[in-house]
């Protein structure tokens, strides 16, 4: 037991028991010199630390004031540091006031300069990269695929002669056979067609040589029976058609067709007959002889 009324506490919280009211604090050893008069309890017993027990409310106002002060010393202590750190981190001394005012007159002074805005950098010149140059076809009309070739046209089938002919007649036969059918005639008027040129022009292509003109075109001999020309030997005075024209031999067998179907029952005559019918020549029998090869010629071109 202490001299100054209280009871030593081992068990305590604190280890020992509380500052009595008559000790001075920290703030008061460092302030004034004048000792605080000691608190006097109202019932005259002296506070122990059975007291404070009982009520924990109780004011404690020495530990207050020591909380107080510790706190105080705390914050000048943090800053002390701060402003230590700061002065270490600029590497020179505390600037003193006149430095503190020169440098907000020059804080000052600079904010009221015109800032100058930082030239944009220059950017690197990148690979020049060819534009695309845009297509001019029109995606409509462009097709997606490549146009597939066209196929090359089928080669006219060459008919190997028959009856004896050679290749001219076959051929100058064959003209003959194509006209009629391209003009619908039947095959009978086929057939008294190849069997007319057979006996006026033994199927060549005749130029005359009376007519200068027609030895310009395509031919295969040269007759001197008047003005007669081509495969049917017509002549231009009689109203058959131009020296140019009846040198064709499509054009010549036309001619002789359209004036056989005008001939009424053509078909149920003989063959030397409707021939006769058209030519009016002077041999009007020599027709008949080169039916069964026209016939032989015909059949071999159809089929």
């Amino acid at each position: 037991m202490r001299d100054d009324g209280t009871f030593d506490d081992h068990h305590g919280l604190g280890g020992s028991a509380d500052r009595s009211d008559d000790t001075h604090s920290t703030v008061r050893s460092t302030g004034s010199l004048e000792p605080a008069a000691p608190r006097r309890f109202p019932f005259g017993f002296l506070r122990t630390r059975f007291g404070d027990a009982a009520n924990p409310l109780a004011p404690r106002p020495g530990r207050t004031k020591l909380a107080v002060a510790t706190g105080a010393v705390c914050c000048l202590g943090l800053l002390g540091v701060s402003q230590v750190g700061a002065d270490a981190v600029d590497g020179s001394a505390p600037a003193t006031s006149e430095e503190v005012a020169q440098r907000a007159a020059a804080d000052a002074a600079s904010r009221g300069l015109t800032r100058e805005t930082p030239a944009a950098p220059t950017p690197t010149p990148a690979a020049s990269t060819p534009t695309p140059v845009a297509s001019t076809a029109n995606p409509d009309t462009t097709p997606a695929t490549k146009k597939p070739k066209p196929k090359p046209k089928p080669k006219p089938k060459r008919i190997v002669p028959v009856a004896g002919l050679d290749q001219d007649q076959m051929d100058n036969a064959k003209a003959i056979v194509q006209a009629g059918r391209d003009m619908g005639v039947p095959r009978r008027g086929l057939i008294i067609a190849v069997a007319t040129a057979m006996q006026e022009s033994n199927l060549y292509n005749y130029a005359s040589g009376v007519l200068p003109e027609s030895q310009n075109y395509p031919h295969q001999a040269i007759g001197w029976d008047h003005d007669s020309v081509g495969l049917f030997q017509q002549r231009p005075s009689s109203g058959w058609g131009a020296v140019r024209d009846l040198m064709q031999p499509a054009y010549a067998t036309r001619q002789f067709l359209t004036a056989l179907v005008q001939i009424p029952g053509w078909q149920n005559m003989a063959l030397t007959d409707a021939a006769q019918a058209v030519q009016v020549s002077a041999f009007p029998w020599a027709y008949a002889q080169h039916e069964w090869r026209a016939t032989e010629v015909v059949d071999a071109i159809l089929n």
